[in-house]
């Protein structure tokens, strides 16, 4: 057990570097330090070795939330936490940053975000309910908010890591951008914007 889950380790930290066609199993055994022999006996093929590094990366994330889940607090004050735990869980966990790149590297997989994404739906229905959401912030729509800000976090992340290591914690980032979210940014009132080239209508134009 001992030797698989360093092989995961050395896998998560491979994969997130260089993806899932940048990755061979001969450069896994050399970060891991140990033998192609070792590598293969867990993992037969680069196809396992990735299905078991992302499976690692959805259980790292699910325990996360089932320790957020037990604390009480409001569903959207939970949305909210959750999507912080999840940019702390990317910001600090290889597996986890794995498992994104390689859900998109290879589409026909399970997505990390199947393993967060129906709850924080479900907890949306639930603040919507309780009157905690305006009436036109419809469930849907802020669960779209909800991936785009924590894409952001990732894409942020990415462009950053290993760069200068003073760079902003995505963490605090995110804090930022949901007090505007919640706040509104517009002083004067909501308005949608047209598409670009969109052709405006009689009502529009009065």
């Amino acid at each position: 057990m001992r030797t698989r889950q360093a092989l995961l380790q050395a896998a998560a930290v491979e994969f997130d570097r260089y993806g899932y066609d940048g990755t061979s199993l001969s450069a896994v055994s050399k970060a891991a330090g140990l033998s192609i022999g070792a590598v293969t006996f867990h993992f037969p093929t680069k196809v396992h070795l990735a299905d078991a590094v992302q499976e690692e990366g959805r259980s790292v994330t699910v325990a996360a939330l089932e320790r957020l889940a037990a604390e009480p607090m409001t569903p959207l004050r939970m949305v909210i936490d959750l999507t912080l735990e999840l940019t702390r869980l990317m910001e600090q966990e290889p597996a986890v940053r794995s498992a994104i790149r390689l859900s998109r590297e290879r589409p026909s997989t399970v997505s990390w975000s199947d393993a967060w994404l129906p709850t924080v739906r479900s907890l949306l229905d639930r603040a919507y309910e309780s009157g905690q959401l305006h009436t036109d912030a419809l469930p849907a729509d802020v669960t779209t908010l909800v991936e785009h800000l924590t894409s952001g976090a990732e894409a942020y992340l990415r462009s950053r890591m290993g760069s200068d290591p003073a760079f902003e914690s995505a963490v605090a980032q995110l804090k930022r951008v949901w007090r505007l979210a919640l706040a509104g940014v517009s002083a004067e009132g909501p308005s949608v914007p047209r598409q670009t080239g969109a052709t405006e209508s009689p009502a529009e134009r009065s």
